[in-house]
């Protein structure tokens, strides 16, 4: 089965929200795969102006765990490692995604808000925190790849091929409201996201966990010109959607991630 590679895929990762009530109608299943081309501006949080183009909510997305950490790592690397708490600093010698993309000739940047310094290692400095920001306890990313959000690029053309947006404890909504949240997410990924519509590329938006009154079930959306505007059923979790991006690279699968199939169905 051939699957169509994106140009950019861009990743931004919210925090402790449970997923909301399903909008307009039931969910519809996933069905076979066809290739995933562009996608687009996701809605904020709570609400999407009539402007932006629909997208596609996955409404069975779920984390893996509870705290935070091991989902970040679960999605990096296809594995918790054991981690049960939001504990620093970790260092993991396995191999995951950001070093899969580089020792395959692509690129990979992690830009991370209040970052107080690129290449910055510490557990934290301000609203900043490393447990949101899972690249750093690999060696075999170089330190490079850890960015601040100031540097992330105003001509998205010159964006890596995959890369992680983390906003802080604020833009995240764990210290601040689902409001500001919706208002971080229009005013930091508006252009990239009205960009992608045209260059082959993709946003999603997802959920670390819930706020413990879910299940954990959290929310993932995509969309754009080539995403079936909807709400679409099937399990998904954050090594669904590490496969996910594997299988648009044609890269091998990582730990867990091996027993999760590609998120199909939702693509025009």
């Amino acid at each position: 089965m051939s699957r169509a590679r994106t140009e950019r895929w861009t990743e931004r990762w919210t925090e402790r929200r449970s997923a909301p009530a399903a909008r307009a109608g039931p969910a519809r299943r996933a069905g076979p795969a066809r290739s995933p081309r562009p996608a687009s501006w996701p809605p904020p949080v709570r609400q999407r102006s009539a402007r932006r183009p629909a997208g596609a909510r996955l409404a069975e997305s779920y984390a893996v765990t509870h705290p935070s950490e091991p989902n970040y790592l679960a999605l990096f690397a296809g594995s918790t490692f054991g981690l049960a708490d939001d504990s620093c600093p970790h260092t993991y010698g396995a191999d995951n995604l950001g070093h899969q993309l580089l020792a395959s000739g692509r690129t990979f940047a992690g830009y991370s808000e209040s970052l107080p310094a690129d290449g910055y290692t510490g557990c934290g400095s301000g609203r900043y925190a490393r447990k949101h920001n899972p690249w750093v306890n690999f060696p075999n990313v170089p330190t490079t790849a850890n960015l601040s959000l100031a540097r992330f690029p105003t001509d998205y053309a010159d964006l890596p091929t995959v890369s992680f947006v983390i906003p802080d404890l604020c833009g995240d909504m764990h210290d601040c409201t689902v409001s500001t949240g919706d208002a971080w997410l229009r005013a930091h990924l508006d252009g990239y996201a009205r960009w992608a519509q045209t260059h082959h590329s993709l946003l999603v938006v997802t959920f670390d966990e819930d706020d413990n009154n879910a299940g954990n079930r959290i929310l993932t959306v995509l969309a754009g010109g080539v995403v079936r505007p909807g709400v679409f059923g099937g399990r998904v979790d954050h090594y669904r959607v590490l496969r996910t991006v594997e299988a648009m690279y044609g890269l091998p699968c990582l730990g867990a991630a091996c027993g999760a199939e590609p998120v199909t169905g939702v693509w025009r």
